[in-house]
């Protein structure tokens, strides 16, 4: 069980995987496309989803929406730029554990996976 990351953007992906790796958390999957990621949720049942929002195939709120039909209490962390806090609501509505903003800092990012990984009391 690790974290699985869907982001379309090489960039982002790696500095994603660097800084989890960095902190010690463990990379299940790496996936470049919503479609991917889908595939790879099931395929690999990672601890924690770091999702893109926007994406060229379908977008992360579609992603979201298709795990969690799926998988309910899925732990899903989307991954935005500046500009979509419309698009971030509705993620939380939807049921998105949290979000981190672009460019990543890496305090921030690993926080917000801390908090969503934390046993719950």
């Amino acid at each position: 069980m690790g974290i699985l990351i869907i982001d379309d953007t090489d960039f982002d992906r790696n500095l994603l995987r660097s800084i989890l790796l960095s902190a010690g958390y463990e990379i299940a999957g790496l996936a470049s496309c919503g479609e991917e990621g889908v595939r790879q949720f099931h395929a690999l049942k990672p601890c924690l989803v770091m999702l893109d929002l926007i994406m060229p195939d379908i977008n992360g709120i579609e992603v979201l929406r298709r795990i969690r039909m799926d998988a309910p209490d899925a732990k899903i962390i989307m991954c935005t730029s500046v500009g979509e806090e419309s698009m971030v609501d509705l993620a939380k509505r939807m049921g998105a554990r949290g979000y981190v903003v672009k460019p990543y800092i890496a305090d921030n990012l690993l926080g917000a996976v801390k908090r969503v990984l934390k046993p719950s009391d």
